[in-house]
């Protein structure tokens, strides 16, 4: 067990564009959670969202959506299952069907950019405002190909509910508290697993264009969104406290496991992120995207963000 991880492997937490990789991580602390899980049948559904997304799932066209890619769903599918772990050693046992409902949660919870084949148009984004409720039609589709329980879907749907940032929890029907505490679990990961992203701040630009294709926005520029994005953060630190139950403090219970040292790095992380977003937005406008230098994604959108700015607001 590491002490006190070099920050290289710190950064590699969150370096999950590697669906083998992820896969391999999660099945690891899978592990811990429950040693007699099997993991033969998640392993397919991960095989099929991952299929999913390249286009290699029949019928279906790849997932082109910029910002919520093949990237952000293995991000959030990890994160679940290290949250699972901290909640599991701080007292919560979970059951194999209960880490089944979250992977499949986790994994699911973006299907909903997925076009046909012959009705693609655009990136997909287009369907932001509804994504939710056609991954969740998605899912139960894929219910009944796979000849699966139907009862799983009526408990999968307000997991993934959770995962929609319009959505008060308070409002999703749950048919008991241990679903509920599952849809927590899955709210949490979304949005921690995505903002620790170290390109998080670079990737803001994708969402930009998301945005603009789905007309989702009255956001004026790539500079108002990054604005707007400290507004956010502290939005979703009092979701995450008060909606979730603060329920991603127990990620340190997973490192603590891990690595023999409490400290909760996804929290960290975000925090550095927003700490560096302060600074780029107290520059003038002008200035903020030469700030953004991870991955090379001013270089490859730039010139599209650009030209979404200069369409008028509706």
């Amino acid at each position: 067990m590491a002490i006190n991880p070099a920050s290289a492997e710190i950064s590699r937490l969150f370096a999950n564009n590697n669906p083998d990789e992820v896969w391999q991580k999660a099945g690891e602390i899978i592990g811990r959670i429950s040693a007699t899980y099997d993991v033969s049948f998640i392993k397919t559904v991960f095989d099929d969202v991952v299929r999913l997304f390249r286009g290699a799932y029949k019928g279906f066209c790849p997932i082109k959506t910029p910002y919520h890619d093949l990237h952000h769903t293995l991000d959030v599918f990890l994160c679940a299952t290290r949250l699972m772990h901290g909640v599991h050693l701080s007292g919560t046992c979970l059951t194999d069907d209960e880490i089944t409902i979250v992977m499949m949660g986790a994994l699911m919870h973006d299907v909903g950019y997925a076009q046909r084949e012959g009705e693609e148009t655009g990136t997909g984004a287009q369907h932001t405002k509804c994504h939710v409720d056609r991954g969740i039609e998605f899912f139960r589709q894929y219910v009944i190909d796979k000849n699966l329980p139907a009862t799983l879907t009526a408990r999968i749907r307000p997991v993934i509910l959770c995962s929609n940032p319009a959505v008060n929890i308070s409002d999703i029907q749950f048919p008991d508290e241990r679903t509920r505490l599952l849809g927590k679990i899955l709210g949490t990961a979304d949005v921690t697993g995505q903002m620790a992203d170290r390109t998080y701040l670079e990737k803001l630009l994708f969402l930009y264009l998301e945005f603009e294709e789905a007309r989702f926005s009255n956001y004026q520029n790539i500079h108002d969104l990054l604005r707007n994005t400290q507004i956010f953060y502290e939005a979703t630190r009092l979701r995450l406290r008060d909606q979730f139950d603060g329920i991603n403090g127990k990620l340190a219970l997973h490192f603590k496991d891990w690595y023999g040292v409490e400290r909760n790095y996804y929290i960290e992380a975000i925090e550095k992120n927003i700490a560096y977003l302060d600074k780029i937005t107290s520059l003038q406008d002008v200035n903020h995207l030469s700030m953004l230098k991870r991955g090379g994604i001013v270089e490859k959108t730039e010139p599209l963000v650009g030209a979404a700015s200069d369409r008028p607001v509706k």
